[in-house]
């Protein structure tokens, strides 16, 4: 998201994290941090095959992602914590079921389009389709909306993320998001309150 800070700004032309700065190269935005990664480093192939019809299965995921998972997801952790955090009222209980019902609805296409009754979006291996669902997917969680509860293949498919990731790798890596109520107890700094709100209250439109 955006960010004030000094720092982000000389990383990022946009002004956004996660930003990556690589000696003298600065790149913003995730999944093309990812791709960039994935490439320099020559992580296995699995992560972002060779073969030309699975890495644009991955692209295909990733570009419909956007619009529909991460437009849905991350909004409970706003409604729940982070908006209440910054203006100091709740919002209505209205805001959340309308997040949840965009939700549900991507979520039925992930099963259906994506996942089918494959182990992982693209096959038997785990790719940067999968972290990259996985991360947006666990942010309801940290907030307490379970959206694995009710959905068996959807769950499986998240153990098998785990298990593929490692789980203490795994926990570790979503630490701060499953314990994003705790933020609640933060004392915030007035000016940064008022600078923030505007922001975060923009994102729910």
């Amino acid at each position: 998201g955006p960010s004030n800070s000094e720092g982000a700004g000389k990383v990022s032309l946009l002004k956004r994290v996660p930003a990556l700065k690589d000696g003298d190269f600065t790149l913003a935005e995730c999944t093309a941090i990812l791709l960039y990664l994935s490439r320099k480093y020559n992580t296995p192939d699995h992560w972002y095959p060779s073969d030309i019809q699975k890495r644009a299965r991955v692209d295909e995921y990733l570009s419909w992602h956007h619009a529909n998972i991460r437009a849905n997801a991350p909004k409970t952790m706003w409604i729940k914590v982070l908006i209440p955090l910054f203006t100091g009222q709740p919002l209505p209980s209205e805001k959340l079921q309308e997040v949840m019902e965009g939700l549900s609805t991507s979520l039925k296409q992930f099963e259906e389009r994506f996942l089918q009754d494959k182990a992982f979006i693209i096959g038997s291996e785990i790719s940067l389709a999968d972290l990259v669902a996985i991360v947006e997917l666990m942010q309801p969680v940290g907030v307490g909306c379970d959206i694995f509860e009710d959905r068996p293949r959807l769950r499986e498919w998240r153990r098998r993320v785990e298990d593929a990731v490692g789980k203490e790798l795994f926990f570790q890596a979503h630490e701060m998001i499953l314990n994003i109520k705790e933020l609640s107890n933060l004392q915030i700094d007035p000016q940064l309150k008022e600078q923030l709100a505007p922001v975060l209250m923009k994102m729910l439109k």
